[in-house]
């Protein structure tokens, strides 16, 4: 992947990847979307001949924006300390579900939008980010860097300022972690699931919320203080349900719909044609064992009517 002299589409590819790897390290889409910016603006910033004696811009431009995200990381805990409530990853919406507020006649999505460049696998789904979350900083880097984009504990070494072994233990150490979440259902498993909450939602039956919920299960709810939520998670079946059935009570016409959220089976709540919460779930053995709520509107971003939800 070249940069000086490379035509468009390369550009755009390069851009794409990094993009990708920094939203896996970082979570956040304006973060992710800073980041790769920052490596660009010190590309540009090398002499002319620097940047001509780079055999693999793409691989310096990587190297950079890994290190961008590290720093990234390590400031990132003290202001997740200062953030109000829990603090979830951005969710991220299909390409063919992008901006649900949109009216007939809106404007199509700008190609460059972070949103759009994202590849949806499984190392974005919310329970896979939620573990990353769990992680060092350099655990972080290590891990995803090797294990879901094959990159050489050589090259990460270079991004770290550790050695090649060194970054090898990191990963493993991260691998360890990361085996304790729990295996993912099949889509269409996890599809049904949903599908069954969403139904008994809309209707208000506690009790068969109650059924399709895990006794142990947790929900946690993202407004980032600038929207009502619970400040802290909601632990255990029978209080979700509950929980979820006064939310519909004191929403009239709110309106559930199924939609992919970090490419998994999800919910978005929307209400007088604005998106107000984008849901997604965790699910084993056919009941559900996780929520993650996300009302924060700076995150539902991709899912509005020009960034306005």
């Amino acid at each position: 992947m070249g940069t000086a002299g490379a035509g468009a589409d390369d550009m755009a590819g390069e851009r794409r990847q990094l993009i990708n790897v920094a939203y896996r390290l970082l979570g956040s889409l304006a973060e992710s979307e800073d980041a790769v910016q920052e490596a660009y603006a010190r590309w540009y910033a090398l002499p002319r001949d620097r940047r001509d004696g780079i055999a693999s811009p793409g691989a310096w431009l990587t190297t950079v924006t890994g290190r961008i995200c590290l720093d990234v990381l390590g400031s990132a805990r003290a202001r997740r300390e200062r953030y109000v409530g829990a603090w979830l990853p951005d969710p991220l919406p299909a390409r063919a579900e992008r901006h649900l507020g949109h009216g007939p006649g809106a404007a199509p999505t700008a190609p460059g939008d972070p949103a759009d460049q994202m590849v949806l696998d499984e190392s974005v789904t919310m329970a896979f980010l939620v573990v990353l979350e769990s992680m060092t900083p350099a655990e972080r880097v290590a891990f995803v860097l090797h294990d879901v984009f094959r990159y050489p504990f050589a090259e990460i070494a270079g991004i770290l300022g550790r050695t090649p072994a060194a970054c090898k233990q990191l990963a493993a150490s991260a691998r360890r972690r990361a085996r304790g979440a729990r295996p993912p259902v099949t889509t269409a498993g996890q599809a049904d699931a949903v599908r069954r909450v969403k139904e008994a939602w809309e209707a208000k039956d506690i009790a068969a919320l109650v059924d399709l919920l895990d006794p142990a299960a947790v929900m946690t709810a993202d407004g980032g203080g600038l929207v009502g939520t619970v400040p802290r998670p909601i632990e255990g079946g029978a209080r979700i349900a509950q929980y979820l059935v006064a939310i519909a009570g004191r929403a009239p016409g709110l309106e559930l719909l199924e939609r992919s959220v970090n490419g998994s089976p999800g919910l978005v709540a929307r209400q007088a044609g604005a998106v107000m919460t984008v849901a997604s779930f965790e699910v084993a053995d056919g009941r559900v064992t996780r929520i993650w709520a996300v009302r924060n509107p700076e995150k539902l971003r991709p899912w509005t009517q020009d960034g306005a939800v």
